[in-house]
């Protein structure tokens, strides 16, 4: 059977059609957008250049302030641009390479938060074999699955899709290219595929936040045994990364859990993964975390001394 496409490019409608409020969103998501970038790459330089947090959780952070960085550029752009443009179009290459980049970096950072829990669960639960166990090979490895598991993801996703006819119309009530607004303007009934990807994206995230609350907390029962001082800290640090899991996990589940159907909401929720928490990432472990606060310090001092020579 032939592949019949006549649309070669989308029309995105955006978050409004109301002039003035475009404006006062282009303003807030570019301060958004920029806070993004500074942040997360704050926290990598940091972290990279920082001898005190040579340590394996730290690695991770600065490996997800990346991934954050990366997914937030892939559609952020895109969305502050259209805000002031009359021409909200995207090619149709264009369109699969965002939909490829979301689900490319969304699966990375799926694996890498189960593997930043499990990182957890060795440190807390076996401390005396934690260095062993979570050494600079083995981290490289697990880093390396985590591109690897969220290259397979996408490539499953887009493999699907970019063969689907599109005859027109060619309209998207969306700000990004998705999954389902996108099935939603195929040719052929595609309810069947609506079914895979809520399999292979929304029961996939439901699975993997199931695992990831209940290993935190057995994590946190076994704190019994611990101190104090050490309790307080497990403590600090489970409940950053745990805020994170519930912020990237629950609107993934609510967008891709569910039957091929769109929500007016969609868009606030799509706003939210895609823009605000990637803002809140570095805000939510850098107030809880002493170590990594004290290494900005140091290198904002370093930059001060450098400069006034």
């Amino acid at each position: 059977m032939e592949q019949v496409r006549n649309v070669t490019e989308f029309i995105l409608l955006g978050l409004t059609q109301n002039p003035n409020l475009q404006k006062l969103l282009f303003v807030v998501f570019f301060l958004i957008y920029f806070l993004t970038l500074v942040g997360n790459l704050l926290i990598v330089i940091t972290i990279s250049t920082s001898p005190t947090l040579d340590y394996p959780m730290y690695f991770f952070l600065s490996f997800l302030s990346f991934i954050d960085s990366c997914c937030s550029s892939t559609m952020a752009p895109k969305m502050i641009l259209d805000l002031l443009s009359e021409n909200k179009t995207i090619s149709f290459g264009g369109c699969m390479t965002q939909l490829f980049a979301e689900h490319f970096f969304g699966g990375v950072e799926i694996i890498l938060l189960t593997v930043m829990a499990y990182d957890r669960y060795v440190a807390i639960c076996k401390p005396l074999h934690y260095m062993i166990t979570m050494n600079k090979q083995v981290c490289n490895v697990l880093v390396s699955m985590a591109w690897a598991g969220g290259l397979v993801h996408a490539l499953i996703q887009i493999l699907f899709v970019v063969w689907l006819p599109f005859c027109g119309p060619n309209v998207i009530d969306h700000f990004i290219c998705d999954l389902f607004p996108l099935l939603k303007l195929s040719c052929l009934d595609t309810r069947i595929f609506g079914l895979f990807v809520a399999a292979n994206s929304g029961l996939m995230c439901m699975l993997i936040f199931s695992i990831l609350i209940t290993s935190y907390v057995l994590v946190l029962c076994s704190l019994k045994t611990h101190s104090t001082e050490e309790q307080r800290k497990a403590l600090s640090t489970c409940a950053s990364h745990i805020t994170v899991v519930v912020l990237f996990f629950v609107p993934c589940i609510f967008v891709y859990l569910r039957p091929m159907i769109t929500f007016p909401i969609d868009k606030a929720v799509a706003v939210f993964y895609t823009v605000i928490t990637p803002m809140l990432n570095p805000l939510i472990y850098t107030l809880r975390n002493k170590e990594v606060k004290n290494a900005m310090r140091k290198l904002w001092s370093r930059r001060d001394l450098q400069s006034q020579k």
